[in-house]
Order: structure tokens, then sequence, then C-alpha cells
């Protein structure tokens, strides 16, 4: 079977065996990067352009180096400052970028669908950087990356994801990837940050930290989403840190082998105890990171792959 997709807009369209292709090629631009030679030329000639409607550090500059290790032109876009603040509409700016003619477009944006939209109206291939409270593909997958890495597969294990569920488009990835990869998820926080309909979802929810944590094979714990929230969510930081923040005594109720995750950016002494997320006996934060940026460039390159297999076919415009 080969990865057929154009776009990669979210985990839910994506099979198991698209999963398996897309980390398996990961793991060979894990050792492309590690290497005293981290540079390759599948993308050479290509232009890839990034596009964050939002903020992002951690996201855009693993996204800027994976596309420059395969030998892409890479141009950031200043969306903050660009013709979107002076009125012009998405559809303007993907008449735009055709005219640019890109190959690759990165896109993050603070609501959920226009990243959907983009990729009906360019000529290229589009990957999602994460739309509003919808979906964060790539960091969903280099979470699943980092998890087979760790425990050895990414079947049938017991994932613990806790905290912010309700705005987390991370959350939202995550419950996809895990569930097509036959895993028991559950959903730990305060009722006030679980999304209605969540158990219809495939999980178990808990407002529990003992309880949900019991025998799980993986923690993953989540930022609080204050910029999206509206309202009194929590009594306070230091009440939430005390019921819902992982620390040793309540990772105690997890496997004892169990790792530590965190999509990032942290809190530390809200979601999560700095002495424990610094654990390299027990966090992998840092490796998913490093996942990261092998996860965009295995992406990047199938989508590539597709892109141009379809103009050397002659098809003409890619929407």
């Amino acid at each position: 079977m080969e990865f057929r997709a154009r776009h990669l807009l979210g985990i839910e369209h994506l099979s198991p065996w698209d999963v398996r292709i897309i980390l398996d090629l990961a793991e060979t631009y894990v050792d492309l990067s590690r290497g005293a030679t981290k540079h390759a030329d599948v993308l050479a000639g290509l232009t890839q352009i990034n596009m964050f409607f939002e903020a992002s550090t951690r996201t855009q500059s693993s996204f800027e180096i994976a596309g420059k290790r395969l030998g892409a032109d890479v141009m950031n876009m200043a969306m903050q400052a660009s013709s979107i603040k002076k009125g012009e509409t998405l559809i303007d700016t993907a008449l735009t970028l055709n005219a640019m003619h890109p190959d690759l477009l990165v896109v993050r944006h603070p609501h959920s669908g226009a990243v959907d939209l983009l990729a009906q109206k360019v000529n290229c291939a589009v990957l999602n950087a994460g739309d509003g409270r919808h979906e964060h593909p790539t960091q969903a997958l280099l979470d699943g990356l980092t998890i087979r890495r760790a425990k050895g597969r990414l079947q049938r294990l017991t994932v613990a994801i806790c905290g912010d569920i309700a705005h987390s488009r991370v959350a939202r990835s995550n419950i996809l990837l895990l569930g097509k990869m036959e895993n028991r998820v559950r959903l730990i926080g305060p009722p006030t940050l679980i999304p209605s309909g969540a158990a219809e979802m495939g999980v178990e929810v808990y407002d529990d930290m003992k309880e949900g944590l019991d025998g799980a094979d993986v923690v993953m714990m989540l930022r609080l989403q204050k910029e999206r929230m509206d309202g009194g969510f929590i009594p306070s930081e230091r009440e939430y840190y005390h019921r819902f923040g992982l620390d040793a005594e309540k990772l105690a109720y997890a496997k004892d082998d169990a790792i530590v995750m965190h999509p990032g950016p942290m809190n530390r002494g809200v979601e999560i105890d700095g002495t424990l997320a610094d654990d390299i006996n027990r966090s992998v934060i840092q490796d998913q990171v490093e996942m990261g940026v092998a996860v965009r460039m295995a992406c990047m390159d199938l989508l590539a792959r597709n892109l141009r297999a379809a103009r050397a076919a002659g098809e003409g415009t890619y929407v």
C-alpha cells in the first residue's frame, strides 16, 4: 500500500497504514538529523511557505528546519503584519499564493476549518500546523513516534491525556491517532475542561488523577489554553495544580515505567512539576521536540512525492 494523500489536514482521514508509513519514514530522518550531514535533496527545487496566523516558536521553527534539511526553498510569511490584517480575505490570499507557485504550504490558523478551505483553493500540498480547536496532526504523529520509540510499540497501551482537553487540538488529534492504533485512551481533567460528548469518542473520562492514572503506560499533560478561555474554567492555578498538576505523588499511580509527555510550552508548577519534567528517566518531552522535526520531514517528503507524481501525470491544478 502507498501513502496517497495530497494534503495533511488532520488525523481523521489517515488509515493506520498511513500512520505507519509516516512513522517508519520519520525513523530514517531521525538518523539523518543525528548524523554529521543533516541534509537531503528530496525537496530540492520546491518552495515551502510557512503561514502562521497564530504566533508559534516551536512548531514554526520545526517546520522550517525540516524543510531546509530536505533542500526546500523556505519562506516564512509574517501574517501578523500581512494584508490579512488590512482586510484581505482568506480566498484572496489563496489566489495570491497561487500566483507565487508554491509547492508546500504550512498553515496555522486560529479558526477551525480555515486550513481546509485554503487546501481547496491553492495549487499545492497543504499541511495543517494547527487550526483552532480542530486538529494538529503533526503533533499527534510526533507524539506517536515518541511513544513507539520509548515503549517499543504503538498498540495496546493505556494512554492518559490530562488537563485542558476542551480547548486542545492536540488532544483531539491524539485521541484520533491513538484510537486508530488500538490503544486505550483516558481523558482526565475538571468537568469544565472536558468537552461535551467526550465519552462518545471511544475514550474513558475521569475527574480524579488517581483513578485516571492507575496502570497508565503513557501520561500526556496538556497546557492550559488561557488564550481560548472566555470564563472561569478553574478556581485558581494553585488549586488546579493541587488536583490536576502532575507530580511524583500522582505519577506513582501509573505504571513504574510510564513515560511523561507534554506538547509544550509548559507552565511549570501549573500543569507539571518542574523536576518531573526534567527527569531523564521518565520525561520524553525533549524527545518530542526532536521527533517533531523528523515527522515533519517525513510528511513533507511524502506529500512532495504525490505532488510531483500528479504534475508528471499532467493533472494540472492540485485542487
